[in-house]
């Protein structure tokens, strides 16, 4: 009998973003595909990563991060994303936001739970969720300004509905989410008892005057004994933090 491999794997496949690189590797062509950064590592990381190995810090960190990390961080969040935040108990630093998302799934969702993305999605975002056996479920954004209709949002939960992603700005989109239209959002994840997972890794790419707002601080969640947002962001912290 021929030995098969996990089945979890049967239905994913390289990214389309690792597959256009590949190609375009192959021709010799210009990859606008793929974020890839082409800049100098900034001084003070590099001061900062040979003075961690002069001091022998090159072993096991935390599980959760550094102490000193997740105090920087929950410094960041405030002044930044006017969240309060305990940096012993709320946040937890891990291998970059797709990790982050893939640790997030792993603890909050179980086979069968479905898990609502608005399309256009970031394709990482769906593979996870299918990698740990989840149900995604789509609402399309529409138009100019990808607007989303809170009927569809809401006809789309059902009692199996665990959670939904809010990407924003969104990848592939560029799509930047109002406080009106996270409002909406927190409102009825309060309603019906869902998890948001946010990612906001793009926070700082803003064009055409759009504010990028996090969902954390909305009224919702601010006034209510609700599951707090889980939130993915990048560790960008000035470089004195």
């Amino acid at each position: 009998m021929r030995r098969l491999g996990n089945q979890r794997l049967a239905g994913l496949a390289q990214s389309e973003i690792r597959a256009m690189t590949t190609a375009c590797t192959r021709v010799k062509g210009i990859n606008l595909a793929q974020g890839s950064c082409d800049t100098g590592v900034p001084e003070p990381v590099i001061r900062g990563a040979k003075q961690a190995m002069d001091f022998g810090i090159n072993t096991y960190t935390r599980f959760d991060g550094l102490v000193e990390l997740r105090v920087a961080l929950a410094h960041k969040l405030a002044a930044c994303n006017s969240m309060t935040v305990n940096p012993k108990t709320e946040i937890a630093v891990s291998a970059g936001a797709t990790g982050a998302f893939q640790c997030a799934c792993m603890a909050l969702l179980n086979p069968g739970d479905e898990v609502i993305i608005f399309e256009p999605y970031y394709g990482y975002h769906l593979s996870t969720i299918l990698a740990v056996e989840a149900v995604p479920r789509v609402v399309s954004l529409r138009g100019l300004d990808w607007n989303f209709s809170l009927d569809d949002l809401e006809h789309t939960i059902t009692e199996r509905t665990k959670a939904i992603v809010v990407n924003t700005p969104g990848n592939p989109s560029g799509k930047v989410f109002t406080s009106q239209e996270l409002e909406q959002i927190a409102e009825l994840a309060h309603r019906h008892d869902l998890f948001v997972i946010t990612d906001e890794i793009y926070e700082y790419f803003g064009y055409d005057q759009r504010k990028h707002v996090s969902l954390g601080p909305s009224r919702t969640w601010r006034n209510a004994q609700s599951r707090f947002p889980v939130t993915l962001k990048p560790s960008v912290l000035p470089v004195d933090a």
